[in-house]
């Protein structure tokens, strides 16, 4: 568990320019920061398929996002913890549909939802195949987090993944969320790296990919509905559809541990 807010110095580059390169060299990386709801795990087809099931009906998810933000900017600012906050993100929700609930009620509500979102976890199929890449490359990993710290681990435990993580950093146990540079600086500091040598990977172009490039981590955005975008507005970060391109771009575009874009990529470990 993280105990210590990180900061590093702040890059001395603009934002648009990303990390300094004089040598004109491909950066090097040795280490890989990754998010994990939406990037590792389909997050969203769970808790959407959990919330229709609630409340019978599947066009409010927008709001939900909305209130679930709202909510969770109290976590970070430790103004609520996790159960808490979950609770009371459900009352509001439902307070705005029209449904005056007590705090009872509400409660059995959530559980119940919680309960459905968790039975209908399941890993993209990329992402394993990944992971096994990462570590046999190498590469030192940590999941950077803006959801609870003690949940996250138990859905990675649950899931087969703690194995692949050397760090697991969580805005709620830290206090400071993505894209606040604290994060990311503290992952590299858990990880014995520095933020240019660290990049970050996320489905967020926003809180991942743009937040980690300002703080001074090779920002990469996985866009899985890359057919929805046009990249041509995508601010200057490098874009895969897949986790499965993701060797592919850090071979080819950086330096990687005992490795160059003439060595291949290697097989996972046995």
């Amino acid at each position: 568990m993280t105990s210590a807010l990180v900061p590093f110095p702040s890059p001395t580059t603009t934002p648009r320019q990303g990390v300094p390169n004089p040598s004109h060299e491909p950066p090097a990386i040795h280490a890989i920061c990754l998010d994990i709801d939406d990037t590792l795990i389909d997050f969203t087809g769970s808790a959407r398929m959990a919330l229709s099931i609630l409340i019978g009906r599947d066009d409010m998810w927008p709001a939900w996002q909305r209130i679930t933000d709202e909510h969770s900017a109290m976590v970070v600012s430790g103004e609520l913890d996790y159960d808490s906050m979950r609770r009371a993100r459900t009352k509001a929700f439902l307070a705005d549909l029209g449904a005056l609930i007590d705090d009872e009620t509400v409660a059995v509500l959530e559980d119940r939802r919680l309960a459905q979102m968790s039975q209908a976890w399941r890993l993209f199929p990329d992402a394993v195949p990944c992971l096994d890449w990462l570590r046999a490359a190498g590469f030192k990993i940590a999941a950077v987090t803006n959801a609870s710290g003690p949940h996250q681990r138990t859905r990675l435990a649950g899931l087969g993944l703690s194995r692949f993580f050397d760090a697991v950093i969580s805005a709620g146990e830290l206090g400071a969320a993505k894209p606040d540079p604290t994060i990311f600086h503290t992952a590299c500091a858990e990880l014995g790296v520095t933020p240019h040598e660290t990049a970050h990977v996320g489905d967020r172009l926003d809180l991942d990919a743009i937040g980690a490039r300002d703080a001074g981590l090779h920002g990469i955005w996985l866009d899985r509905a890359a057919d929805q975008h046009d990249h041509d507005d995508t601010p200057e970060v490098p874009v895969v559809e897949t986790l499965a391109d993701l060797p592919e771009l850090l071979v080819s575009e950086y330096r990687t541990p005992g490795m160059t874009s003439a060595s291949g990529v290697p097989g996972p470990r046995r």
